[in-house]
C-alpha cells in the first residue's frame, strides 16, 4: 500500500472522533488505531515482516524497518522486471549478493538498474511494480 495512502488514512483519523481504522486493498492490510496522548500508530503486514509506522504531529512519519534497506536513488517508475515478458529480477525468499540487479527505476524514459549494496535474503518488496517511487524510498528490504 502506498505510503501516501497511508499518511491520508491517518490524516482522516486525526481529523475524526474514531479510535481506529482498518483497510485491506488485496493481501494487504493497515491497521490505524489513535493512543490517549494523540499519538497515532500504524501496522502494516508485508510478506510476514510487519512494518511499524508512528506519527506525532502533522508531517513527522517514521518507518522502523528490519533488515537493510534498498532505497531508490532517483525519482520514477519502480519495475520488477526487465521487460513484461520476463521473469522478476527477486522474488521474497530470494538469497542476493552485493552487485545483483533487484529492480529497474525508470526515470524520463531511461531505464535505470539498481544493484544491491547487500547479501542475504529478501524479506520484504515494499514498492509495487509500476508504482511511481520517490527519492531515498525504501524498495527493497533485505535480512
Amino acid at each position: 500500500m502506498d505510503i501516501r495512502k497511508i499518511k491520508k488514512l491517518i490524516e482522516m483519523l486525526q481529523e475524526s472522533d474514531l479510535n481506529e481504522i482498518e483497510v485491506s486493498q488485496g493481501e494487504e492490510s493497515v491497521r490505524i488505531s489513535r493512543g490517549n496522548n494523540n499519538t497515532v500508530s500504524t501496522q502494516i503486514p508485508l510478506s510476514n515482516n510487519p512494518i511499524q509506522v508512528s506519527e506525532i504531529g502533522e508531517d513527522e512519519i517514521q518507518q522502523e524497518l528490519s533488515g537493510n534497506q534498498i532505497k531508490s536513488p532517483i525519482v520514477g517508475t519502480f519495475y520488477r522486471r526487465p521487460n513484461p515478458e520476463k521473469a522478476a529480477f527477486i522474488n521474497v525468499g530470494d538469497v542476493i549478493e552485493v552487485g545483483d540487479v533487484v529492480c529497474i527505476v525508470e526515470a524520463m524514459k531511461m531505464m535505470n538498474e539498481i544493484k544491491s549494496e547487500y547479501s542475504g535474503k529478501v524479506v520484504s518488496i515494499i514498492a509495487e511494480d509500476g508504482q511511481p517511487v520517490e527519492f531515498d524510498q525504501t524498495l527493497i528490504i533485505i535480512e
